[in-house]
């Protein structure tokens, strides 16, 4: 357990599902539950009473005044969304017309603002209090409300039942591996306040939908956080002081029948790979362990094979240091100003395949930019800020491949239903990997086809003993056995000999071609992923991925 929390809250979801939207996406859904939705949930109990409580009142300012929390939760599965159609009391309360101007006007400036935040490295430049003004201006909907006593008669027939009019609805939901989410804290409540809180939670019955209920609770034993604010590509949103004062004049105005929008702060998050370091001696961590940013491919985009990754990776990377400030730091590009190559480890741009499952076809689905936890805030921030740019610039994002046309794809902002996308499904502790796409040895064993079998024999165990040392070069200990082979150890995965001829330069300026194998490891401890070997490994070469534990079906997923 973390030692460092000092305050928690706990939600469990009583049905196993959680249904509520994302804040600027009706289709997608939100997990975990963002601060600021649960902080809301907790005023309405508050303020469900004939007399509100003050102790509460105070310890709910209390709250609102903390840093945001960090967050532990499980992985999600978001159910496919379907569209419904359903009568609505309200259809007529904010005309049609002017609903469908307006609201592509509020996602672009949601866009503009969390993609000013990202360039200005999450500082409140000007412009973005300017954008953050003109939302709540475009947000507004006072002047579009009738007035009691004046509706058209027409407008009153429509709002009968066989009169009503349907509406396209959507109730996207994620079921989770484990039902809870846990906020945590690290400053330590006031005794009163605590219990206070924890009477003030156990009247909260529902968080999002009306159908997704809860029991919530302050909780004294506290798991490992599994997002933390800070540095992070996660927007999520959260509560700063005075958040129970703007609820409640918002409530004034809208008295929870008009039109409203939750108040939050947006906040980064990063995803927490490994959120808790087990007792010594017990998992082996990779000097690759950190934060994954994942894009995920257009659906016209997805016919590329594992082969290509190289490519794609070089383009992706040339596409975001396009928008990265000059000069690329270090841990960005890889290389020093002298054209060097720099020891530590640095950000690495990985192609995702679809392997490992029965059905897998091994076609590249997305991209990660995976950021080693060895990398500084400040090389942290020009990426984000590079990123930025980019999506501010470009609508999905799109990547040129030399004769394979253009890559579209999006950041992803919430939970996608495509396994190979999720970075758990890369990091989860294992005796045995397994290589998705081939290792780039550091050094050429000589030839593994042809020649005598002496020769050949030879050169197998060469290449044994070059991953074993590309284990090293991670920071992993000698694996306890290796298996190297030109043909794939995974469903999906494509041999060896199909990649395309990997060569970098080396001191001299002398091009090398490396040689491509796949290989299968087994440690004595569980190794915590990522995992990536070998001198391709900042191109999506030598991805490595936990054996799984059984043959895994998955026909609807990637």
């Amino acid at each position: 357990m973390s030692s460092s929390a000092k305050f928690g809250i706990e939600v469990n979801f009583l049905t196993g599902r959680f249904v509520a939207t994302f804040h600027n996406d009706r289709r997608h859904s939100e997990w975990p539950p963002h601060p600021a939705r649960l902080y809301s949930a907790l005023v309405a109990a508050w303020a469900d009473l004939d007399e509100p409580d003050q102790a509460e009142r105070e310890a709910l300012e209390w709250l609102e005044a903390q840093a945001p929390p960090a967050i532990a939760a499980s992985e999600a599965v978001p159910r496919r969304v379907v569209a419904h159609f359903v009568p609505v009391n309200d259809a007529f309360v904010v005309g049609r017309s002017w609903y469908e101007r307006r609201a592509p006007i509020v996602y672009e400036l949601v866009d503009q603002f969390h993609a000013e935040r990202t360039s200005s490295g999450d500082e409140l430049t000007g412009k973005a209090t300017r954008i953050e003004r003109r939302l709540g201006k475009a947000r507004a909907v006072d002047e579009q409300v009738s007035r009691a006593g004046n509706t058209n008669p027409s407008t009153a027939l429509a709002m009968l039942p066989e009169q009503r009019s349907k509406q396209e609805r959507f109730f996207p939901s994620v079921t989770p591996d484990e039902p809870r989410a846990t906020y945590l804290w690290y400053e330590p409540a006031p005794s009163e306040a605590s219990k206070v809180l924890d009477r003030l939670l156990s009247r909260v019955t529902r968080l999002g939908h009306p159908s997704s209920l809860v029991s919530c609770r302050v909780v004294s034993v506290f798991p490992a956080a599994t997002l933390k604010a800070g540095e992070g590509s996660i927007n999520m949103r959260s509560v700063r002081r005075g958040q129970l004062s703007e609820l409640k004049r918002r409530y004034s105005r809208h008295r929870g029948q008009r039109p409203r929008a939750l108040p939050f702060t947006d906040t980064r998050y990063r995803a927490v790979v490994s959120a808790e370091r087990p007792p010594e001696g017990t998992l082996e961590q990779a000097n690759t362990r950190g934060e994954w940013m994942v894009f995920e491919f257009a659906h016209d985009s997805r016919a590329m094979p594992s082969t290509r990754a190289v490519e794609v990776a070089t383009a992706m990377r040339a596409a975001v240091f396009h928008y990265a400030d000059d000069p690329i730091p270090e841990e960005l590009s890889g290389h020093r100003q002298d054209g060097r190559p720099v020891a530590a480890p640095h950000v690495a741009f990985l192609p995702l395949p679809y392997v490992g499952f029965e059905h897998a076809d091994g076609r590249l689905l997305g991209v990660a930019i995976s950021v080693p936890d060895g990398v500084s805030d400040a090389g942290r921030r020009a990426l984000y800020r590079a990123v930025g740019k980019w999506e501010q610039s470009q609508e999905p994002l799109r990547v040129t491949l030399g004769i394979g046309g253009i890559v579209r794809m999006r950041r992803q902002r919430s939970l996608t239903t495509l396994v190979s996308l999720r970075p758990s499904g890369w990091c989860r502790a294992s005796c045995r990997w397994v290589s998705s796409t081939p290792v780039a040895l550091p050094r050429h064993p000589g030839r593994l086809v042809g020649g005598t079998a002496v020769a050949r024999a030879k050169a197998w165990t060469l290449a044994e003993s070059a991953v074993a040392a590309a284990c090293g070069h991670v920071g992993l200990s000698n694996p306890l056995s290796v298996q190297v082979s030109l043909s794939p150890y995974l469903a999906g995965a494509r041999p060896a000999t199909r990649f395309p001829a990997f060569s970098q330069q080396v001191p001299g300026g002398k091009m090398v071609r490396r040689q491509l194998v796949h290989a299968s490891l087994v440690f004595e401890r569980p190794v915590a992923g990522p995992v990536m070997l070998g001198t391709g490994r900042f191109f999506g070469l030598g991805l490595m991925r936990p054996a799984p534990q059984a043959q895994q079906s998955d026909r609807s997923d990637g």
